[in-house]
């Protein structure tokens, strides 16, 4: 698949790379894994560059690749068997006085559990050289807590250091129609939904599915159980280093909010966690993965909060594949997949939701959400609101738009309407939004 989108993150990577040239330059970059990092990364405009990738393996092992790394790129042999990273990243600041290239360091924080020493030794050494050297230093990372501790904890040696700090998001729904588009021409809104549904726009994802052909929505969902498939166990492989020991419970929770569960309450009473609200805020201000959402304009102090599952594919694997655990480990995959099947289109209408919300937001001139009022009777799937231009438009979302009911979603806005004074003085349209609308 050919590289797209990432236009703006492009220009930036190249602009800091030009200021390197002058003084040595820290990129930080974030973003869950299989997100595109590393090729971004590749893409930063420069012919010279250095690829360290932090696996978890002694650090001298570790530092024999990348002394290997360095005399395959640069010619230039590192003087003596270096058994610190300490060594090796002085040496390349040393290098990098007399000649400029970029320094790529993949999965950083695997660092933490190899030797902790090296952030406070990269700070020391990074302070001395910075200002005689011509490096361009992009360091990745996809354990989203462990970056942000390192990177913006005040107590931490490298906080302040990173000249820019940039969280790759997933491609935008536009860019998801352009890829699918050159698959396949002819896809139809359901293809569409599908890919979004699956992949939430991460690139690993989406390049595993439209590379092996699958640009239908049935391909694309009978994809994910078969034999060997990369899906089966991915949320596990992705969550389990974040979680460690307490993952048995933030599954257990990540499966109810994917399951529909929208309140504390709910998950409360399900799972039977008496301190559930912390759990709840770990998952959203640590480990960002879960948000809480409020009616448009609510107040933060309302009591009308509810929970979701951030990350599309995450959705569907805890509602599909760790809810059904025990076909996974009896390999009963055509089971599964005939579950998943069966019950798609339970979820598709969410993921639908989920769609038009961040078409919405990609625009940058809207507030977007929804609106329901205390008990649950009265709820409007989406509503859009230009604070500049004073309009408002309140959506009622169907797969199907012939099931559309106008004067239902009427009565519905009224009581809205009766309930947020920040939406009277606006103009207010209704309509429907459905899969042709995608």
């Amino acid at each position: 698949m050919k590289f797209y989108d990432r236009e703006s993150e492009q220009q930036m990577l190249q602009e800091v790379l030009q200021q390197s040239r002058h003084e040595a330059r820290m990129t930080v970059l974030m973003g869950r894994r299989r997100i595109g990092k590393t090729e971004l990364s590749l893409r930063s405009g420069d012919s010279n560059v250095l690829y360290f990738f932090v696996g978890k393996k002694a650090e001298a092992l570790l530092c024999h690749d990348f002394i290997e790394e360095i005399a395959s790129k640069l010619g230039v042999p590192l003087l003596g068997q270096a058994k610190s990273f300490a060594e090796v990243f002085r040496f390349v600041l040393q290098l990098s006085e007399t000649r400029a290239f970029t320094l790529i360091i993949d999965e950083f924080q695997n660092f933490q559990k190899v030797n902790a020493t090296v952030f406070s030794d990269m700070q020391r050494d990074w302070d001395l050289w910075k200002r005689k050297s011509h490096l361009n230093l992009i360091i990745s990372g996809s354990v989203f807590t462990l970056m942000r501790k390192i990177f913006e904890d005040y107590e931490e040696p490298l906080f302040g250091r990173a000249d820019e700090m940039l969280t790759l998001q997933p491609f935008k729904t536009s860019t998801l129609k352009e890829i699918l588009s050159d698959f396949n021409p002819d896809y139809t809104a359901e293809d569409l939904l599908a890919l979004f549904s699956i992949t939430g726009g991460v690139a690993w994802y989406v390049t595993l599915l439209l590379d092996h052909g699958k640009t239908r929505w049935k391909q694309m969902l009978e994809s994910l159980t078969e034999e060997n498939s990369p899906f089966i166990n991915e949320g596990k492989n992705i969550l389990i280093e974040e979680f460690g020991t307490d993952y048995v419970i933030y599954f257990s929770i990540l499966t109810c909010i994917a399951s529909g569960m929208k309140t504390s309450a709910e998950i409360k009473n399900e799972l039977g966690i008496d301190n559930i609200s912390s759990y709840l805020s770990r998952l959203e201000d640590y480990y960002g993965l879960i948000s809480k959402h409020l009616p448009v304009f609510a107040k933060e102090t309302s009591k009308k909060v509810r929970y979701q599952l951030n990350d599309c594919f995450l959705i569907l694997w805890f509602r599909f594949f760790f809810k059904h655990q025990a076909l996974v480990e009896n390999k009963a995959l055509k089971a599964l997949g005939a579950i998943i099947l069966r019950d798609y289109s339970s979820v598709s209408g969410l993921m639908m939701e989920r769609y038009f919300v961040r078409k919405f937001q990609e625009q940058g001139r809207f507030i977007v959400g929804g609106w329901w009022d205390r008990k649950g009777f009265n709820e409007i799937d989406l509503v859009v609101v230009d604070p500049v231009g004073k309009e408002a438009w309140a959506y009622e979302l169907k797969k199907d738009e012939s099931r559309y009911d106008e004067a239902s979603l009427k009565a519905k806005v009224d009581v809205m309407l009766a309930q947020t004074p920040e939406l009277r003085s606006m103009k207010i349209h209704i309509g429907s939004l459905s899969k042709s609308d995608m």
